[in-house]
């Protein structure tokens, strides 16, 4: 390796003096190998580190992507100038965001430890996303239940924030030697075999959560702060959390409080009686629905036999019934469409005046969905439909009137 990895042995540091060793590519973008650097690459599920690079002369280099590809660090800049090798600068870490990776890594292993201690499940799976982290828990052979449930995830999620409160130091070792490294009690095997840290809580002599990891951590747990879990999902036979650590989870728990406390005001009732006065409003509105829709029901019906009673008494002109509606939505004239369609001789227009919309309605005889197809845009309409019910939007009711007149005059 040409670098030196600074964040191995201080994760607090932040600017350093470094020097370009080497220039080369990365998925076809300029990238340089320093001979140290305080910038962590991807790896471990944690995001890689951000900041700029300076020069002696001021100017300046944002850090767009740091990887670890064939052992070695490279880093891409954001700009197009192209920096020979022996270059001195001045790395600066993006510290906000290096301390939030910290915060949410570290509260992974303690919330993955937690998992591993008291129920045997072995993390399969994390992932830091930008609004929430998840891991995957796998029920194996040294797990000591046969599920996980959502009071178990809220069991975990109160033990991991009592060792945060116990201000525990985070454990961090380094080993060249796979053998001795191996020989140090794990809760997943050591797949690694070179380049080793393994990443406790606690002590040595009583780690109940040590793991190989290339990532990196705070130096206590007291600094996660607050581990907050949100959702339990099954995933391919796996247990599927996702939570966050850190200030992210609070902002979080502080955005779902102003929400709990806003629909509080809304039903006029506290934390303690919400859920009380929300499913008596969900019921209150449930037969407000049922009673609507049977009004509803009513009413299409009554529309029908009105309708059938004009046409079989001779009441529209032309023969063509067209009626006009305010208030039944689209919906409610599909369904008196479908009522009407066995009566309906040639065919009829039902207008719906607040979206500009016309359904046209037959036996099936004359095509209601070929007459929209073939006329609606000549008028700039839209819209489809089947034989019996089609329906032909437009932009002005003079639209709706025009289409319909040209339709009468061709079925005379």
């Amino acid at each position: 390796m040409k670098t030196k990895r600074l964040f191995k042995e201080n994760t607090y540091l932040c600017e350093i003096d470094a020097k370009i060793v080497e220039k080369t590519t990365f998925e076809g973008q300029p990238a340089y190998i320093f001979d140290q650097t305080v910038f962590f690459p991807e790896g471990g599920g944690q995001p890689w580190d951000l900041g700029k690079v300076i020069l002696k002369d001021g100017t300046e280099y944002p850090i767009a992507k740091v990887v670890e590809a064939d052992g070695e660090i490279l880093n891409v800049l954001n700009t197009k100038d192209e920096l020979d090798p022996g270059t001195e600068c001045h790395q600066v870490l993006d510290w906000p965001r290096r301390f939030d990776n910290m915060q949410r890594h570290t509260g992974e292993h303690i919330f993955t430890g937690v998992f591993d201690r008291e129920f045997g499940g072995t993390n399969r799976g994390f992932h830091i996303g930008d609004d929430y982290m998840t891991i995957d828990i796998a029920l194996e052979d040294r797990a000591k239940v046969d599920t996980i449930t959502w009071d178990m995830v809220k069991e975990a999620e109160l033990k991991s924030n009592e060792i945060i409160y116990q201000d525990l130091p985070m454990i961090v070792r380094h080993f060249d030697d796979f053998d001795v490294a191996s020989k140090e009690p794990m809760r997943k095997p050591l797949t690694v075999h070179e380049d080793i840290t393994l990443v406790g809580i606690g002590s040595n002599d009583n780690d109940w959560a040590c793991v190989a990891c290339c990532g990196t951590h705070l130096k206590s747990t007291a600094q996660v702060g607050l581990i907050k879990a949100f959702k339990l999902e099954p995933n391919k036979g796996m247990y599927r959390i996702y939570f966050e650590a850190g200030r992210r989870a609070f902002l979080k728990y502080q955005e779902e409080m102003e929400v709990l406390h806003t629909l509080g005001r809304k039903l006029s009732a506290g934390t303690e009686d919400i859920l009380s006065k929300y499913d008596a409003q969900v019921e209150k509105n449930s037969a407000k629905s049922y009673q609507m829709s049977m009004l509803k029901k009513e009413i299409i019906s009554r529309e029908c036999k009105r309708i059938c009673d004009a046409m079989a008494s001779g009441a529209y002109e032309n023969g063509l019934p067209i009626e006009r509606y305010n208030i039944l939505s689209l919906d409610d004239l599909t369904q008196l469409g479908r009522a009407l369609s066995p009566h309906v001789k040639k065919l009829g227009f039902l207008v719906h005046e607040p979206s500009t919309t016309v359904l046209l309605v037959s036996d099936g005889k004359i095509n209601c969905g070929k007459l929209v197809k073939e006329n609606a845009s000549i008028y700039n309409g839209k819209g489809g439909g089947n034989d019996i019910q089609a329906r032909a939007i437009f932009t002005k009711m003079e639209y709706v009137d025009t289409f319909m007149d040209l339709i009468e005059k061709h079925l005379r």
